[in-house]
């Protein structure tokens, strides 16, 4: 019998978290590959959950070293179809929407735009808060991004 190679997988969870939004924020990711964990996470202090979902993705992605397939789930709507239904629309029409208004976050878009064509990327939606493993997690990776930004400026 010959043993096929299975194919590595690297599993991404991703979250944003904002208190307040436009407020503090906070981005979380956890990485799983072969047996191994890796958390990231940071924020920013004048931001929006939005832009703490994509820069997640993003800071997920920039961690990968060679071209990997990727799970990447993501609680976000806006991510999901963001990446999976709308881009190719926005660059189409030079980064603008249908009602000709420029795209909100077109900056963090167009670098996630070009960290996909590096990797083999399946984009799951999962819906937040519902006790799935991964994403609770990384709910609470992002949570610590917030604290970290808290304690920056209370430190001012």
């Amino acid at each position: 019998m010959i043993e096929t190679k299975k194919e590595k997988i690297v599993d991404i969870y991703t979250d944003g978290a904002c208190k307040g939004n436009p407020g503090i924020g906070g981005w979380g990711a956890l990485l799983k590959y072969n047996g191994h964990e890796q958390e990231i996470c940071g924020g920013e202090p004048h931001t929006t959950n939005n832009r703490m979902e994509l820069l997640a993705v993003i800071r997920a992605l920039e961690m990968l070293k060679r071209r990997c397939k990727v799970q990447l789930h993501t609680d976000s709507q806006y991510v999901h179809k963001g990446i999976s239904q709308w881009i190719q629309s926005w660059k189409t029409r030079d980064w603008k929407t249908a009602n000709k208004k420029p795209v909100k976050n077109a900056d963090l878009w167009q670098i996630l735009d070009q960290l996909t064509h590096q990797h083999d990327i399946e984009w799951i939606w999962i819906r937040g808060h519902t006790g799935h493993e991964g994403n609770e997690r990384a709910d609470a990776i992002a949570n610590r991004g917030v604290e970290k930004i808290i304690a920056e400026h209370s430190n001012k």
